[in-house]
């Protein structure tokens, strides 16, 4: 029988059962891709994070979903770091301390610093963004529930990839964006026919007092409907709203998962000019919840 620690850590907040719930499983080296596969299946959360060692960078994560690989992801991110200083495994000093992180979309920066709300701030550094197809408000609008007024008028339906390609839907308003259900066979055929992994829905608007925009971010069986918290599309949406002319400064608090009961929050920096933006910074905390031990045939 062999044993594996994983940690069940809730990302983007400090308040346990709140924000985007990862299981984070360490020493993952021996298991195959079909394995990780599994666990995640298992685990039933939006990400599962598996840490193995690395010939190119400090550390090696791979991230799935139920249902697949993701190439890079926020949360799970955020996760895993707090896990591995939680554990011993990264030791930080009185300042910032910067790690390479392999993952499957490349090698991508990630600083950690002692916070006095949790054990650690982390700071990811998500690839130069790539930009993909635009799409017609009148195809998309209904796989959401919504009709093509209920969302900005003059700005793209476009796919934006800080590591993975994420499909970029300006709502007007927050009741539009309350308004939105996703359609699970019309959602099918357009990413199968798309150049996305997910999409992701948001208003200007926070819905607290610190915060600057609201999301949300769909998905379909075995992936969870919704999911609280997304940071690479939290990073991809900033690419978005800062070259769109959306935000008038590139930094911002994004809110995410309120109205599921699971509210969480990420700052936001977009790095380089409107017209050609070299990358984009997300820095979220995490709260352990549960730390148990998988035990594998």
């Amino acid at each position: 029988m062999r044993r594996f620690l994983f940690l069940q850590i809730d990302a983007f907040t400090t308040t346990a059962l709140e924000g985007n719930a990862c299981a984070v499983v360490l020493d993952a080296d021996s298991l195959s891709s079909e394995s990780m596969q599994a666990i995640a299946l298992e685990m039933n959360l939006s990400e599962t994070a598996f840490i193995l060692r690395s010939e190119r960078a400090d550390l090696r994560a791979r991230y799935f979903t139920p249902a697949e690989e993701i190439p890079l992801a926020g949360h799970p991110t955020i996760a895993s770091m707090h896990a591995l200083v939680e554990e011993g495994r990264l030791q930080l000093s009185e300042g910032p301390r910067e790690v390479s992180l392999q993952l499957e979309a490349g090698v991508i920066s990630v600083v950690l610093e002692s916070s006095r709300q949790a054990v650690v701030r982390v700071t990811m550094r998500q690839l130069k963004p790539t930009y993909g197809r635009i799409y017609e408000a009148s195809a998309v609008a209904p796989v959401f529930g919504l009709e093509p007024e209920d969302l900005v008028a003059g700005l793209p339906i476009e796919t934006v990839s800080t590591g993975t390609p994420q499909l970029m839907l300006p709502v007007r308003t927050h009741e539009a964006l309350r308004r939105a259900r996703l359609d699970g066979s019309s959602y099918a055929a357009l990413r199968d026919a798309g150049d996305f992994f997910s999409p992701h829905l948001f208003c200007t608007e926070g819905v607290t007092s610190s915060g600057d925009t609201f999301a949300r971010h769909f998905g379909v069986p075995p992936d969870t409907s919704e999911d609280p918290f997304t940071g690479s599309a939290t990073g991809g949406m900033g690419v978005y709203l800062w070259r769109h002319g959306l935000i008038d400064r590139p930094s911002f608090v994004a809110e995410q998962g309120h109205w599921m009961g699971r509210p969480g929050v990420a700052r936001v920096e977009v790095m380089g000019p409107r017209d050609g933006v070299e990358g984009v910074s997300v820095t979220g905390e995490a709260v352990t919840v549960v730390r148990g031990e998988l035990s594998l045939p």
